[in-house]
């Protein structure tokens, strides 16, 4: 049994980019009727880019577009009407530009008391920073992600990937998941906020609490995991590398063991973390000598089998084909307008045994322009009007 459990809610995602259309996204494999509001030259995500069209196939499958212009007052009129009968407004625009156009969350409290209101910004609603544009890069140097990302000797670094868009995607979701339960079970209707600045430093939370103990602020070390050795550490094979964690009391002189080198467990440069923190070069050249010329997936099998922390830095190509992610169908498929095929990775998690496997396709630009008008109740007529006075769009 596919399990929906948000048959029936409604969500107008105003979004762009990652965050707010990607905690759409969610709720539409979840179940949940996404409108997906634009403008009338579409979403940026539209304007042909590599970047922006897989970013446009990732996060905005299995929604119906609606392209209207919310600066003229007959658009701004049918927009109102949308929201009355949503259950979800999730939005992300510049700073003050939907309180600008008339839809700030005040007026759409208004026009439905139970609406579930949800803004994504750039460095929070409330503090000197509350109307600067925001993008995961910003997020990533102003939270002190990039710090502590690099090599001791090296620049700071952005991770490899928008991790602050994608995460607050995830924390949007869960946040209007709460909410809606929270309607439902005490009839409290909240407003949601959340900032990609505020996601950023959770995910580094470990590493702030860590800073509040000590008082000495995280810096640079490449993979390393300050304080701990080895852990999180990078060993070259034969044909590429691996990382590998043995630092507790039992870990470390199995892992000794296991590479038959038993004496390195009482060496006194390893003999206890502290120990190997302070020689940790020493250490690795150590480790790197123990696994000889093993293949990665050689010392994957050695180590895993004996219990040890271990994993192969796989490219794209190689994680596409590994026996785990296939046998967890971690990859689904999705469908463009144009009817061509795309892999996409499926939400991280299961509910019950079968998993969804709808292939959810991409909607053109305005494509359910007319169909959501008229559910919203005017005619047909009128929904073609509007489209001749250029306050819709439709594609396709």
């Amino acid at each position: 049994m596919i399990h929906s459990p948000l048959e029936g809610i409604r969500v107008l995602d105003f979004g762009q980019f990652v965050a707010a259309p990607g905690a759409s996204q969610s709720l539409v494999d979840l179940g949940a009727d996404v409108i997906k509001v634009e403008p009338l030259q579409g979403d940026w995500v539209r304007t042909g880019t590599s970047f922006g069209e897989a970013i446009l196939r990732t996060y905005n499958r299995g929604k119906r577009s609606i392209a209207v212009d919310l600066k003229d007052a007959r658009g701004l009129e049918l927009a109102e009407r949308l929201i009355s009968s949503a259950d979800v407004l999730i939005q992300n625009m510049r700073p003050g530009a939907m309180a600008a156009l008339g839809l700030g969350p005040d007026r759409a409290r208004e026009l439905n008391p139970r609406i579930i209101y949800a803004t994504v910004s750039g460095f929070g609603l409330r503090g000197p920073s509350r109307n600067r544009p925001g993008l995961d890069i910003a997020a990533q140097a102003e939270s002190g992600l990039m710090s502590i990302t690099g090599t001791a000797d090296g620049p700071p670094l952005k991770v490899g990937t928008t991790i602050v868009d994608a995460a607050a995607a995830h924390v949007l979701t869960e946040a209007v998941l709460a909410a809606l339960l929270d309607r439902e079970r005490f009839g409290r209707v909240a407003t949601v906020e959340v900032s990609l600045l505020e996601v950023a430093l959770h995910l580094q939370s470990a590493d702030w609490t860590g800073h509040s103990i000590t008082g000495t602020a995280p810096h640079r070390r490449g993979n390393a995991q300050p304080g701990v050795a080895p852990a999180a550490d990078l060993i070259e094979t034969a044909d590429g590398h691996i990382v590998l964690s043995g630092y507790s009391a039992h870990h470390w002189p199995r892992l000794c063991q296991v590479l038959g080198r038993p004496e390195l467990a009482t060496d006194p440069r390893f003999v206890d973390n502290e120990a190997r923190v302070a020689h940790r070069d020493e250490l690795l050249r150590e480790l790197s000598s123990a696994l000889g010329g093993r293949t990665s997936e050689e010392c994957v099998q050695l180590l895993s089998t004996n219990g040890l922390v271990v994993g192969a830095v796989r490219s794209y190509d190689q994680v596409r084909e590994s026996e785990d992610v296939i046998a967890g169908e971690m990859f689904t498929s999705g469908e463009h307008f144009d009817g061509s095929s795309f892999d996409v990775v499926r939400l991280p998690f299961r509910l019950g045994e079968d998993s969804d496997r709808s292939v959810r396709r991409v909607p053109r630009l305005g494509e359910h322009s007319v169909a959501v008008g008229v559910e919203a109740g005017y005619s047909a007529a009128e929904m073609n009007s509007l489209e001749q006075d250029g306050v819709l769009r439709r594609e396709g």
